[in-house]
């Protein structure tokens, strides 16, 4: 394969003199909403570009509205690999102040086919045909890469098996965006730049890797092989050789329940119908009691995730957590059931944050939010601790200290904890100029945050997936594709594939829900297509979120039971395997199949909501 590029007006790249795909050859600044474009620059300098790896051109776009602004962009093929790359540098910031740069513009993708496809990371993944009869334009966090919009900094296309993987070598400050018109016959998709800081100020590439005769499947494995060649690949059997509890939560069964919730007046979640409803008690004995049926159950392995454990409820006066809540045992009562846990050979992870920052915090100190760069700080009241701020990451560290320490101080057994919302929500930035940080930084302190755990041999996980910080997250809350965490009957945005699993499955670990909506899937399909663990029991914080609907199924414990022990045996064959390939069977979303490094193949049909396993 040969790549060339031509270009004028329009971007055209060749393989071997055939025409694979082209874009418009311009870009532009947005500031204020208005577009200045490149190709409106009072300057244009064109010259061909080599620099011992490839070649290409280079272009300088100079004066914007009436402004010294200039901007350098590469376009160029490099020779060893045939990947094409596409820079922009800016070479002088003056009277534009961008909100953002959208450059390279997106691939023509118009054909209306069927079998033309745009795959997305949202979440756990989607492919989005070209025909898809739903409108898709809306994104998580407005399609920031490392939040649930993006677990991977990366999107793609296949057009009758020629295919592109769009890369973002420069994550943290950037953001895409999707065009998909209710069924079609386009989709448009796109990167853009984010100012860091108030400025443009570094150089920002993409990689676009070319390959005929390709699915998603062969895309997921080219990106597996660069994150291989970063070093940010990191396998379960590597992090269960630092830490053996990593062997023991596979084939686990995850029980995710609370102690105590209380809803601040100012909180969206108030009722103020029914005050009543607003505060919640359940005592650590009888949690302790719950796990003691468990345990007679005949349940050999367990994960509890425990929420609202603290002495203010969930969601509330964060960082600020101790000590345990009062009324509901104190420090003997969770001291009695990380106890009983330990008996059994169970393991406890407590819910924990560090991002949300509540002004009622007995530490709250405004010094230590994000501010922004006007001196404001960020202030809302969403969640149940009412109103808050944002503490600037570059302090968590310090408090993730300060409150384990306290927890094993007092003898409190703990196997893992979750540390809310970080591989969930953006990057933050920070203006305060005693601790400013930009967004490639604050997921910088978020690693921190949870090495900090490993030190104290404590498994992190999180709330999502984030590639960027793989290296030390062992589990997730969850990694589901976009639809389980919405209503049933809503409108999806394209066929659920299992992008990131097809990376990163022998290097996470993915609890799944195990929810059966009358007349819809049985979900417990997709936790053995994934090879993943599963959810025996698990509480919503907040009424008709998280993926827990009030129209969810009663279930009889036995019987929960019985359908996890399916999947957590598939679990501890599989864990440590890559996902080979996932398949639809004869072009038919609702029968699919994935293979296993171990020649396990596991076959769904969601026509009859059955099953099938193979072993090799």
């Amino acid at each position: 394969m040969k790549i060339k590029i031509k270009a004028d007006q329009t971007i055209r790249l060749y393989n071997d003199n055939v025409l694979w795909f082209e874009m418009m050859n311009d870009g532009y600044y947005l500031c204020n909403e208005q577009k200045f474009w490149f190709s409106k620059a009072q300057e244009i300098t064109t010259t061909e570009f080599n620099n011992g790896l490839g070649s290409g051109f280079k272009t300088i776009y100079k004066g914007f509205n009436d402004g010294e602004d200039a901007c350098e962009v590469l376009v160029w093929v490099e020779e060893s690999t045939q990947d094409i790359y596409f820079e922009w540098l800016p070479l002088i910031e003056d009277k534009l102040k961008p909100s953002a740069v959208y450059w390279p513009m997106p691939i023509r993708f118009d054909d209306g086919n069927a079998e033309s496809y745009t795959l997305i990371n949202q979440m756990q993944g989607t492919l989005i045909p070209n025909n898809w009869p739903h409108a898709v334009n809306q994104l998580h966090f407005d399609g920031q890469l490392g939040s649930s919009a993006a677990y991977m900094p990366w999107f793609a296309q296949v057009n009758q098996q020629a295919g592109y993987l769009a890369e973002c070598l420069d994550p943290a400050d950037a953001a895409y965006q999707i065009d998909h018109p209710a069924n079609g016959p386009y989709t448009s998709i796109s990167i853009r730049w984010l100012p860091t800081l108030g400025k443009m100020r570094y150089r920002r590439r993409m990689r676009y890797s070319l390959r005929a005769n390709c699915d998603y499947n062969d895309l997921c494995k080219l990106y597996r092989q660069h994150v291989k060649e970063s070093g940010l690949f990191t396998s379960l059997r590597e992090k269960a050789a630092r830490n053996p509890l990593v062997d023991q939560l596979i084939g686990s069964a995850f029980v995710h329940k609370g102690i105590k919730s209380h809803i601040e007046p100012d909180s969206l979640f108030y009722d103020s119908d029914n005050p009543e409803h607003n505060d919640h008690l359940t005592s650590f004995d009888t949690r302790t009691e719950e796990i003691k049926q468990y345990h007679e159950m005949g349940i050999k392995k367990l994960y509890l995730h425990l929420d609202g454990w603290a002495e203010p409820g969930y969601d509330n006066q964060h960082p600020d957590i101790l000590p345990p809540c009062i009324q509901a045992g104190g420090w003997d009562g969770l001291k009695k059931l990380s106890d009983t846990m330990q008996t059994y050979n169970y393991m406890l992870g407590l819910h924990d944050q560090y991002r949300d920052y509540y002004f009622n915090a007995k530490s709250f100190d405004p010094a230590n939010a994000c501010m922004n760069e006007d001196g404001s700080i960020f202030d809302m009241a969403r969640w149940a601790g009412g109103r808050q701020s944002l503490l600037c990451a570059s302090q968590a560290a310090m408090y993730v200290k300060r409150n384990f320490t306290e927890l094993l101080k007092h003898g409190i057994h703990l196997e893992a904890s979750y540390l809310d919302v970080f591989t969930c929500n953006e990057g933050d930035e920070c203006f305060n100029p005693e601790h400013m940080m930009n967004r490639k930084e604050c997921f910088e302190y978020r690693r921190e945050c949870f090495s900090m755990l490993n030190s104290m041999k404590i498994l992190p996980s999180s709330e999502e997936c984030g590639d960027w910080a793989m290296r030390e997250l062992v589990f997730a809350h969850y990694g589901p594709y976009d639809f389980m965490l919405k209503a049933p009957d809503t409108p999806r945005n394209g066929y659920p594939v299992p992008l990131f699993n097809l990376v990163y499955h022998d290097c996470m670990l993915l609890p799944w829900p195990m929810d059966q909506h009358p007349d819809q899937e049985d979900y417990m399909l997709y936790a053995l297509l994934n090879g993943g663990g599963a959810y025996l029991e698990k509480e919503g914080a907040y009424p008709n979120t998280d993926g827990v609907f009030d129209t969810d199924q009663p279930k009889d414990l036995a019987t929960a039971w019985q359908r996890c022990k399916q999947v957590l045996e598939l679990q501890e064959k599989v864990a440590k395997e890559e996902m080979v390939s996932h398949h639809f069977i004869n072009n038919d979303w609702k029968q699919q199949e994935t293979l296993f490094a171990d020649g396990t193949r596991v076959m769904v049909d969601f026509n009859t909501q059955s099953y099938k396993i193979e072993r090799s």
